[in-house]
């Protein structure tokens, strides 16, 4: 748990929720916080005793069978964790490195995501620096207002601003370039989001029910306020067409398999209700975590506990 993005707080929450949750009669679990400045086992007392990143070991402590990936964020949802572990020979509870790496990084996933077919995607722009006033005019061209602007790779809306004239467009970028070295400016689709989580056991693939998620007072979107102090409503199982439920599951169940995604997946939408048109917002391969977070949420909906979902993870990956 940890990580070195914006949601290295997040992160942290998510990872103690999963340590709450284990069976610690039956595992040896470990707290290893992944910083900066160092790799470190929290102990119960809250003593650090470093890792060694050579082996991914704590000296005279543990050799670990497995890592229970929890880091949103930069280096665990974005591969580089996963690649550090296959060369070690770890196994790990996510996705594996190229899904990961490809998610990650909305840029790149959304278009491969287009072409199967299967879902829309908001028409965007990719900028790899700051744009000068060509660029400028060139997105405005090319792209209605409102827009979302928001980094490339990241996560939990950080650095992500909803832009309504062009005056905003500049400081937003500006914005997003602080937490990534790509940023995304895609268009703004109005309706109604929600997020379906998937997941393959060693007998069978768990598609949960769908979440919608409605945000609070001057909350237009769901953005990390909205996401993590309260500001949503987010309805489990939503309140929604039966249809429209089932388009949704069938979609996220279908994206799984062909992105190759392996553990807990969410998949997250806007469902333009006037054109009645699904958009693909991201898929999250290490989603929240947290007691109130929505993947736990829609496997008690099915009857499994958090307790019983953390085991099936730990079996599936082992």
């Amino acid at each position: 748990m940890g990580g070195y993005s914006g949601e290295h707080d997040i992160s942290i929450q998510s990872g103690c929720q999963v340590y709450d949750n284990l069976d610690h009669n039956k595992y040896n679990v470990y707290k290893i916080v992944v910083e900066r400045n160092g790799w470190y086992w929290l102990d119960t007392d809250g003593t650090h005793r470093p890792v060694n990143r050579d082996n991914f070991t704590v000296e005279g402590v543990a050799r670990f069978d497995l890592a229970f990936i929890i880091i949103h964020g930069n280096p665990g949802e974005n591969g580089v964790l996963q690649g550090y572990f296959d060369m070690l020979g770890i196994p790990y509870t996510t996705c594996g490195f190229y899904t990961s790496s490809l998610t990650f990084q909305k840029g790149f996933c959304n278009p491969v995501v287009k072409s199967f077919g299967i879902v829309s995607v908001a028409k965007s722009m990719l900028l790899y620096c700051e744009p000068d006033e060509a660029k400028l005019c060139d997105i405005n061209a090319q792209l209605r207002y409102p827009l979302f602007v928001k980094p490339a790779a990241g996560g939990s809306s950080v650095a992500t601003t909803k832009v309504k004239s062009p005056d905003q467009l500049l400081p937003a970028i500006r914005e997003a370039f602080t937490e990534d070295k790509q940023v995304l400016v895609e268009e703004c689709i109005t309706g109604r989001e929600f997020d379906c989580g998937v997941f393959r056991t060693k007998e069978q693939k768990l598609v949960f029910p769908i979440t919608e998620i409605i945000p609070l007072g001057n909350h237009e979107f769901f953005d990390y306020e909205a996401k993590y102090q309260g500001f949503s409503n987010e309805v489990t199982p939503a309140q929604c067409d039966e249809e429209l439920a089932r388009h949704i599951q069938e979609v996220s169940s279908q994206l799984y398999d062909l992105l190759n995604c392996r553990g807990i997946v969410r998949f997250d939408y806007i469902h333009d209700t006037t054109r009645n048109e699904l958009f693909f917002l991201e898929a999250n391969t290490i989603p929240g975590q947290s007691a109130e977070s929505i993947v736990p949420k829609q496997a008690r909906a099915m009857g499994i506990s958090t307790r019983q979902l953390y085991e099936m993870v730990i079996q599936s990956s082992l």
